[in-house]
């Protein structure tokens, strides 16, 4: 069997060939939340302690979670939306100019993932696509077309979930974040992150007679367009459909 890029991949990004990083030769570390347009609008959540959701059995969340591609047309609430926010990404503490710590595991405390929010249905929220301010627990408008969703659909290869759920998070890497500290070996953590947030994405819509479905089909350069994200510095990593049952 020939050796593909996957498998080329996983051989040059072994221990045994990483190089000095960027933290090893002391060059100041990038910020640990990208900066974002103070011109735009934004939208405070309920706070994280505020939220009040039904103590959920942890056995019961695990062995009920299923990928969900069917939801009701009950929209999902602003304080469901915030918990779910809390749940995958938000920031719990910040440690200035060196980690921040969250709910979701990350090499390193680097946590080198934004999220992006497709909003279909979701109570006080106009639909389109916003990013989620995780130090301050608020969102900021960044598209409102009235078309975002279909071509959001489109660039998922048509997948029609996309229209039909209350919410898709879409995570982007911001690679240098991760990369320096651990080199080319970070985009392996990358990925690894992207687990962890999704699986507790899963979960916690869970806890809360929601479901989530995972997306991993897309057009790259298609979806990062949308987001006017470059593709190579910031690109798209993963994506999850949400909503009531």
């Amino acid at each position: 069997m020939s050796n593909g890029i996957g498998k080329e991949f996983m051989h040059m990004t072994k221990y045994q060939y990483l190089a000095a990083s960027d933290q090893m030769k002391g060059i100041q570390q990038p910020p640990l939340e990208l900066p974002y347009d103070r011109s735009k609008s934004i939208i405070a959540l309920p706070k994280p302690e505020d939220i009040v959701v039904k103590n959920a059995d942890v056995r019961r969340v695990i062995e009920s979670r299923t990928s969900i591609r069917n939801y009701s047309k009950k929209p999902l609430t602003l304080e469901e939306l915030s918990y779910l926010l809390w749940c995958t990404q938000d920031v719990k503490e910040v440690i200035p100019g060196t980690a921040t710590y969250r709910n979701v595991p990350s090499a390193g405390a680097r946590h080198s993932l934004e999220t992006y929010l497709l909003i279909n249905n979701i109570t006080g929220l106009l639909p389109g696509v916003y990013r989620f301010l995780a130090s301050k627990h608020k969102l900021m408008e960044v598209n409102l077309q009235p078309d975002i969703a279909d071509k959001i659909t489109e660039a998922c290869l048509g997948q029609n979930i996309i229209k039909l759920c209350d919410v898709v998070f879409i995570w982007s890497a911001v690679a240098y974040r991760m990369k320096w500290r651990y080199g080319e070996r970070g985009y392996r953590y990358m990925h690894l992150d992207a687990g962890h947030v999704c699986q507790n994405l899963y979960l916690s819509a869970e806890s809360i007679d929601c479901g989530a479905c995972a997306i991993a089909a897309f057009s790259d350069d298609n979806i990062n367009d949308l987001l006017s994200l470059d593709g190579d510095e910031e690109f798209v990593i993963y994506l999850a459909a949400a909503g009531k049952k």
